[in-house]
């Protein structure tokens, strides 16, 4: 069985949130940063955590941070930065702007691991999720190769290596909803109320 020492947590951290207009790890939901919410559910799971993000202000934390290795590429450039820094060959990737998510539904993620799969990503309402998955540290390799060529599109990526999906049921579903938009917002406030 795969323990939590062959596991590394990391969480992204880069993104712009242009749509947000501000830092999306650090909005709150009930005084707790988004942030805060996927370094929890990750944390009983892993045996260390890395932030990916250019922004210091992460390090209050307390966790190591790395920075993208290829500036403005997206989410495969962060992936690929922090596979880099990772020592394991497992990683729980989430971005930080999930804040329902529970350590449940990446427990299921790490149920699925086989000997051929190098992205095992959550479905959530028959969306795949590459931003809620467990990736092999060895598709680092084929993610440098794709920046290199100037691919910038996550999914694209995923399906480049061998990877299948978990569905999740509908008490997950929720957990991996994620914020984009001040109306995202507001669906998250009232979805953690009921």
């Amino acid at each position: 069985m795969i323990g939590k020492k062959d596991i590394t947590g990391i969480i992204l951290a880069g993104g712009k949130s242009s749509r947000m207009g501000s830092d999306k790890g650090f909005l709150e939901l009930n005084n707790k940063p988004f942030v805060q919410y996927s370094i929890d559910a990750v944390t009983p799971l892993v045996s260390k955590i890395i932030i990916v993000s250019d922004h210091s202000t992460y390090d209050s934390f307390g966790l190591t941070r790395v920075t993208d290795h290829i500036k403005d590429a997206g989410p495969i450039s962060g992936i690929y930065s922090g596979l880099e820094a990772s020592d394991t060959e497992y990683n729980l990737i989430l971005s930080c702007d999930i804040p329902l998510i529970t350590s449940e539904v990446l427990e299921k993620l790490i149920h699925e691991i086989d000997s051929t799969t190098e992205i095992i990503q959550a479905e959530s309402n028959g969306k795949s999720m590459p931003l809620v998955a467990l990736y092999k540290r060895s598709v680092k390799t084929k993610f440098l190769e794709l920046l290199q060529n100037e691919e910038r599109r996550l999914r694209i990526a995923v399906k480049q290596c061998n990877f299948k999906n978990v569905a999740l049921d509908k008490t997950n579903e929720k957990a991996t909803m994620n914020i984009n938009t001040k109306e995202d917002f507001k669906q998250i406030i009232d979805a953690d109320n009921h």
